[in-house]
């Protein structure tokens, strides 16, 4: 019987042998079609979804061989969630419930790196963390869905080329059974993006507005009616990119280098032997590593097809996002009153204290990971649902909504 380190020879092997054979020294698109349609791009996915079934060790041998050939594209589904977030976003409910058609539409562009900017069409103005309660409609009309209404908080909108849609098919079942999941072009008539100023003074978030957006029926996610279950996949991807990399940015993968930017913050404040300071910066430091631990469990359950521990790793991170920015911010002094672009070493600290509050808001709020880890993990009941049961036509609905006739 051949052990693990005779396969990764051999795939080591074989992954040479290949690039010997098609790397030119161009990364152009024939360098990146024959990549996917070969297996590489993602070699731990399935072989149905161009991928090569391989296990995340053989995927990385396979990682040293092209970067020892100077050759790009390669085993992406190992780089970090902020590196190649849509492979996990897009990509993961493509391939739990995408038909085989959208699977070869959408997948080798993803895995190409053609498709690389989206975003997410979830949250409405009176659907937040109530999502299931959106009222943006999707109407069947030949073969195309005609869509009508409101997201908000649309990161990088402006810039999107592709867009994760839910939206509400069905007004005559309960709320969650009447949701289908789309993928939409961003450059669709009817589509209307208007920037959001936030508190940092960046306009990264927007609304946007939908206008008889014509989409395609076969840019469905699953059945008509799986919205809720199709975005929970996604979502778990989200939460899991959420609460990942708990480790400092400036860390070295060492133990004093997880806490780096701490130790450097505290030096700077001439504060680094305070008592006081040195037990706040190891609480952090103990709360990010357990978190690492906590991040590698939830990708070991995951391959399990369990996805609770994503929204155990989110939750922690909020707290540790947060306690690592106030801690920064209050050692700098008089100095954090100034948020200024034009001062580097000071308005960083001020911008990471609120930017923070995207960890705790962004992919279900740090209430809404409560809520889920309670039902979730831990097994307690659930809360009152008033509307448990009812016809989403029948409920009541805000103020602000649109009328279900």
């Amino acid at each position: 019987m051949s052990t693990t380190a005779d396969h990764s020879a051999s795939v080591r092997a074989e992954a040479r042998a290949w690039i010997g054979e098609h790397w030119t020294g161009t990364d152009d698109n024939t360098w990146r079609t024959a990549l996917v349609e070969a297996g590489w791009a993602a070699p731990t996915w399935n072989v149905d979804t161009y991928g090569r079934g391989l296990s995340r060790a053989d995927a990385q041998a396979i990682a040293e061989e092209f970067a020892a050939a100077g050759a790009p594209g390669a085993a992406l589904e190992l780089r970090t969630f902020r590196a190649a977030p849509w492979l996990h976003l897009l990509g993961d409910p493509l391939k739990a419930f995408g038909s085989a058609t959208l699977q070869a539409e959408l997948l080798p562009k993803l895995l190409s790196e053609e498709l690389s900017i989206g975003c997410l069409l979830y949250s409405e103005p009176g659907a937040g963390s109530d999502l299931a309660g959106l009222q943006t409609r999707a109407e069947l009309d030949g073969d195309h869905y005609v869509v009508n209404g409101q997201k908000i908080w649309t990161t990088l909108g402006h810039e999107a080329q592709f867009a994760l849609l839910i939206a509400r098919t069905d007004w005559d079942v309960v709320k969650h059974a009447g949701l289908s999941f789309f993928v939409l072009d961003m450059d669709s008539p009817g589509i209307e993006v208007r920037p959001i100023k936030q508190i940092t003074g960046d306009t990264e978030f927007n609304e946007v507005f939908l206008t008889d957006v014509r989409v395609p029926a076969s840019r469905i996610i699953g059945n008509p009616g799986d919205g809720w279950k199709v975005i929970q996949t996604a979502l778990a991807a989200e939460r899991a990119g959420m609460g990942g990399e708990a480790l400092a940015p400036k860390g070295d993968g060492t133990l004093a280098g997880a806490a780096k930017d701490l130790v450097e913050a505290a030096r700077a404040a001439g504060r680094h032997n305070d008592p006081v300071v040195r037990q706040q910066i190891v609480k952090i430091l103990s709360w990010r590593l357990s978190n690492t631990w906590t991040g590698q469990r939830a990708l070991v359950e995951a391959f399990r097809g369990s996805l609770a521990l994503a929204n155990v790793g989110k939750l922690a991170m909020s707290r540790i996002l947060h306690s690592a920015a106030d801690l920064e911010y209050r050692l700098q002094g008089r100095k954090s009153l100034i948020y200024d672009y034009s001062r580097p070493q000071d308005y960083p600290v001020d911008h990471a204290l609120m930017f923070a509050f995207i960890n705790s808001i962004g992919g279900g709020s740090d209430q809404i990971q409560r809520n889920i880890i309670s039902e979730r993990v831990l097994g307690l009941p659930k809360g009152f649902e008033p509307d448990k049961g009812v016809p989403f036509r029948e409920i009541r609905k805000g103020g602000t909504a649109q009328s279900a006739h």
